[in-house]
């Protein structure tokens, strides 16, 4: 059963997906600089602050917090030996007729190409179905970016469209092609229940 006062620990085969904690700070901003060149074409412009520590602790309560509202569910990638990989956030849930969300994430240059993504994405996405009672958990990502729209095709993501100046990256505002994962996909079944 879903307990949104219960920190989440999500294990994959190779991954454990938790909650950050102040103790991440020195591994998320060592791979966060590491990958900057990396991340810059596809993330947001980072605030001047962005690698503070006291950045840092504002995530980590908003984390405890978003979790704690069932509001967002931001979550480390930890491969088992214990080093830092990236994040994945299903964010912006909407409960109600809707039931659904809204799924984010970035990996470090290092652990990129890894299968590390494709991995968290359906522990996250088998999670939010099965645990949380979603519906439909949505992405957006660049059209060019290869690598984002086949990690989610492989995840079992549709494509559904185009949103026009969707998100600021890289300091514009830019179109995003969109994504859905059902939890029935009914989507290009012909036969009639």
């Amino acid at each position: 059963m879903f307990n949104r006062h219960r920190p989440p620990r999500l294990e994959t085969e190779r991954m454990v997906l938790r909650l950050p904690a102040h103790g991440d700070f020195d591994a998320w901003a060592g791979l966060r600089t590491l990958s900057r060149n990396f991340l810059t074409p596809w993330e947001p412009v980072w605030a001047q602050d962005h690698l503070a520590k006291k950045s840092f602790t504002n995530r980590v309560y908003w984390a405890q917090r978003a979790n704690r509202n069932g509001t967002a569910l931001p979550l480390f990638l930890i491969r088992k030996d214990g080093t830092f990989l990236g994040a994945i956030t299903l964010d912006n849930i909407r409960r109600g007729p809707a039931q659904s969300a809204t799924i984010g994430y970035w990996i470090g240059e290092p652990h990129a190409r890894q299968g590390f993504m494709q991995e968290a994405i359906a522990a996250l996405v088998s999670h939010a179905f099965s645990i949380m009672d979603l519906s439909r958990i949505e992405a957006a990502c660049l059209p060019e970016n290869a690598a984002s729209r086949g990690v989610l095709e492989k995840a079992g993501f549709k494509y559904e469209g185009v949103a026009q100046s969707y998100l600021q990256i890289n300091g514009r505002w830019r179109n995003h092609v969109l994504y859905a994962n059902l939890r029935s996909d009914r989507r290009g079944k012909t036969e009639v229940r």
